[in-house]
């Protein structure tokens, strides 16, 4: 089985780009415009059950994206690149950089999970678990963590389209595998070149625990604050996310 990517750019600087919960290959909102197209080349893939790969039948886990992440790469003709990650894609590189160490050139985590996953109080899991088969769940969780403060209309499309554009068996198994995933031993004091992106106005993946986790465990980790942003820089940031990515990756 081939996951599905769509690729922006022609440059000579490799990356992959790997999405969150609600996202897929085409999800990244106006951040595409803002690339440069010249100097990179960008290679947005689906998981299993996602996008354009939806109707494939997966596990739906970490071990799994990682795996059809470097058999993309392979693909591709690959040998070195760089790895975004949005939200769950920001722990789907990191297993990837753990299961291929020399071919990861830079980390780039925006509003990313932590290689330890996250915890959950009984309320918070039943809120969330309940978003596969609720649209109204989905629509809360998108409001909280963007702080409350955006636009109906944004956060109805959002919705709209994480409904078109996974299977409810492949949103469920993800949430597990992104909350309750641990391998935070693999990765403490790797030296890969790391840049994590939070917004400010983002209340679970916050400033706070990326300090705990990812700036603990990256020697070389740097981390910044989008000021107008919650978990969705690239929606509601595009072109200051877009311009902190490359100023990193092509460093």
């Amino acid at each position: 089985m081939n996951n599905s990517y769509e690729i922006v750019g022609r440059g000579p600087r490799k990356v992959i780009c790997l999405h969150g919960w609600f996202g897929a290959a085409k999800g990244w909102g106006p951040l595409v415009d803002s690339l440069d197209r010249q100097s990179y080349t960008y290679a947005f893939m689906d998981y299993r059950g996602c996008g354009a790969s939806q109707w494939f039948k997966g596990d739906y886990t970490m071990d799994e994206i990682a795996a059809d992440t470097l058999a993309l790469a392979d693909r591709l003709g690959w040998s070195r690149f760089s790895l975004v990650g949005h939200s769950m894609g920001g722990m789907a590189v990191q297993r990837v950089l753990v299961e291929a160490p020399e071919r990861v050139e830079k980390l780039v985590g925006l509003t990313p999970v932590p290689a330890c996953g996250v915890p959950f109080d009984d309320a918070g899991w039943a809120f969330f678990s309940s978003a596969a088969e609720s649209r109204d769940s989905r629509y809360g969780i998108i409001d909280l963590t963007t702080g409350n403060r955006l636009t109906k209309t944004w956060i109805d499309q959002m919705v709209d389209f994480s409904l078109a554009n996974a299977t409810r068996e492949a949103f469920a198994a993800y949430l597990v595998a992104w909350a309750k995933t641990d391998f935070a031993n693999r990765v403490r004091g790797n030296e890969t070149p790391v840049l994590v992106v939070v917004g400010a106005h983002d209340p679970a993946l916050s400033e706070a625990v990326m300090r705990d986790t990812w700036l603990q465990w990256y020697p070389n980790a740097a981390l910044e604050v989008m000021a107008n942003a919650g978990h969705y820089p690239m929606f509601e940031t595009p072109i200051a996310l877009a311009t902190s990515i490359e100023r990193f990756l092509g460093a």
